[in-house]
């Protein structure tokens, strides 16, 4: 369960990174609102399967990798908070501040980079 996880993490990721381009490309509209939607539907997806995977037997112990799981689903979890504040702001009809799409791309990717070191290590 872990690994489908990591995958579908990554696909978030890469969709993020594609609407934060689209986002922060100067003097161009914001992207669609479908979009970022869709991203948001695959990171939770991913975030309930990483959450599933955690329940499971504990791993990585003998490398000092076994709480980085329960590390990357903080941080992810605390990315979809962040998500969320952009998706009311959005809502409002306000322009994203681009320290708001750092603070989230920041805790996502960190979170993911971490349960790479989980998935690699275990």
């Amino acid at each position: 369960m872990l690994n489908p996880a990591f995958i579908v993490l990554g696909i978030a990721v890469l969709l993020g990174g594609v609407l934060a381009v689209l986002h922060l490309r100067e003097g161009a509209a914001p992207p669609p609102l479908p979009f970022g939607a869709l991203h948001g539907l695959i990171a939770i997806a991913g975030f309930a399967l990483l959450a599933l995977a955690l329940r499971g037997p504990p791993r990585g112990f003998t490398q000092g990798t076994g709480s980085f799981g329960t590390i990357a689903a903080a941080l992810i979890g605390m990315a979809a908070l962040v998500g969320l504040a952009q998706l009311a702001a959005r809502l409002r009809g306000r322009r994203l501040a681009g320290m708001l799409i750092g603070i989230h791309a920041t805790l996502a990717v960190g979170g993911f980079v971490v349960l790479l070191a989980y998935v690699l290590a275990g």
